[in-house]
């Protein structure tokens, strides 16, 4: 079951996860990073522009980004079936677990003061370019997003939407969506620290890695 750890009690999945950040939160202390296998000499292209796209991505700003953060292939012996995702809050990395004790590792923005959480949930449903609803808690609290009301449609696909270029959606085990969601972002400068609304936020290019590797059903461990 899903528990948060600094949320207070009594607020529902709704009040929690709104996908948006306006602030960057406190720096995180990461934990012991374990050796990369791939070379820094493919980030470059591994960042470049993705003009293929219904929305053509630009290239990251790589610059704003620790190397410890980019994507790449590591060690992580763990009793983890392949295809689970991990998130490791503390660290602030994602990690898809592979055979044979490897795993892909993203760099990762997490939920900020008051929505952070953590648990196990399911991987059921995931979307290209999908449009945002933001919870009525968050339009509470932040009236100027009433514009993307479900009332009013919500806010379309595209660079500008907080969900990026592909979201992953989570479910209970009850089958009942958290309204959490892995979903891309363009601020490259939120990698690794605590800045959304209880969602899990990586670069559009890595989140659409990690579109393409994960299968729907996989586990997502956040800890």
């Amino acid at each position: 079951m899903l528990t948060r750890r600094t949320v207070v009690l009594g607020l529902g999945a709704t009040a929690l996860a709104g996908c948006n950040a306006t602030t960057s939160g406190d720096t995180p202390t990461p934990t012991a990073s374990v050796e990369p296998v791939i070379q820094p000499s493919s980030y470059a292209s591994m960042y470049g522009a993705i003009p293929n796209e219904p929305f053509p991505i630009p290239a990251a700003n790589t610059s704003k980004i620790d190397e410890k953060f980019f994507r790449q292939v590591v060690d992580y012996p763990t009793s983890e079936k392949p295809g689970t995702i991990i998130v490791d809050t503390r660290s602030y990395h994602l990690f898809l677990v592979m055979p044979r004790g490897r795993a892909m590792r993203y760099g990762v923005g997490l939920g900020r003061a008051g929505f952070a959480w953590n648990g196990r949930a399911t991987m059921r449903v995931k979307k290209k370019w999908p449009s945002w609803v933001p919870p009525a808690e968050m339009i509470e609290r932040q009236p100027e997003l009433e514009k993307y009301s479900l009332a009013n449609g919500g806010q379309g696909p595209g660079l500008s939407n907080p969900l990026g270029a592909r979201a992953l959606y989570l479910f209970d085990e009850r089958g009942a969506d958290t309204f959490y969601r892995i979903h891309g972002t363009r601020e490259e400068w939120s990698i690794g620290n605590a800045v959304s609304s209880g969602c899990v936020r990586m670069l559009n290019h890595d989140v659409i890695d990690l579109y393409n590797r994960a299968q729907l059903g996989v586990d997502v461990i956040v800890a």
